[in-house]
């Protein structure tokens, strides 16, 4: 058995901002909503708290799959979506002020639909009350139903984000209940439904992943239609997670970096705390899209 990495210097654990972390929380907390960021653990929280940014978790706090990598509670869900929640989205993203909102959900694959529907009405609620903020959504892989994905389509976020989160090799080790071509036929689809609409995607490093696989799912991306990815170091939110096989030099990030970009990726965000949410007004911008109505308003 092989010792575990020691942390490097790079990665240290960011300051917690306690006063921001009550108020976001508390917002949350009063329209009965969720955040990623809080179910994740993310370590840029305070961060994103603090520009008055978070990413909103709709369908519950449970997810139906059980992925290695993350934090989110597993088992079958006790409750339908509830059928205020969309609203509820739109009442805290107003009382935020945000340009560039981002919406994400746990896994449902107990709904016939896995909460397309859900995400749809979430994002019609959105327009009505932010109709000059870009919509970005994070959607599950609705098990290769394109139907599914075509409902969300349909309702026209500006960026549909869909993650790959590791190479092929490690999909049965890492995502189990998930494929990696099947993740890729939802960009495909996004792209073939309506090529309006983003297209993103993002895959962790420190998995235990070679240098040439993780180049090959760049190439697989952008063939797939995605325009915008994201890579960041993964980290182990508590101990019955996967461990952490190797911590990613900056170097590194940077490197692929620069080979997503000679690959053609509109923008690639690449670094060891770099999450698929993680500043997205910023990533757009940086992939040539206005903060404001994104790839709809251009």
């Amino acid at each position: 058995m092989s010792a575990r990495p020691q942390l490097p210097s790079w990665i240290r654990e960011k300051r917690i901002n306690l006063q921001q972390l009550h108020e976001v929380k508390s917002l949350f907390r009063a329209r009965d909503l969720h955040s990623v960021c809080e179910s994740l653990a993310c370590p840029n929280r305070t961060e994103c708290f603090s520009r008055g940014t978070a990413t909103f978790m709709i369908l519950g706090d449970v997810c139906t799959r059980s992925c290695g990598f993350c934090n989110v509670e597993t088992g079958r869900p006790w409750a339908p979506p509830s059928p205020d929640e969309p609203q509820a989205v739109a009442e805290a993203a107003v009382r935020m002020g945000l340009q560039h909102v981002v919406v994400t959900s746990v896994t449902r694959d107990d709904l016939s639909d896995g909460g397309a529907r859900h995400f749809a009405e979430t994002i019609a609620a959105l327009r009505i009350a932010l109709p000059d903020s870009a919509i970005e959504v994070l959607t599950p892989d609705f098990r290769g139903n394109l139907d599914a994905v075509q409902i969300v389509v349909e309702a026209r976020p500006d960026y549909y984000n869909h993650n790959v989160e590791t190479v092929p090799r490690l999909y049965d080790y890492v995502r189990p209940g998930s494929r990696f071509d099947r993740s890729l036929s939802v960009l495909e689809h996004v792209r073939s439904a309506d090529p309006s609409i983003v297209r993103k995607s993002g895959i962790m490093l420190g998995l235990g992943e070679r240098r040439d696989e993780v180049i090959d799912v760049l190439h697989r991306l952008f063939s797939s239609g995605c325009e915008i990815v994201t890579i960041g170091q993964y980290l182990q939110p508590k101990k019955e997670k996967l461990d952490v096989v190797e911590y990613v030099h900056p170097d590194v990030f940077a490197e692929f970096r620069e080979i997503g970009e000679a690959i053609g990726f509109r923008a690639v965000f690449s670094g060891p705390f770099v999450r698929s949410s993680y500043m997205a007004d910023v990533v757009a911008t940086r992939a040539g899209y206005g903060a404001s109505a994104g790839a709809l308003g251009s």
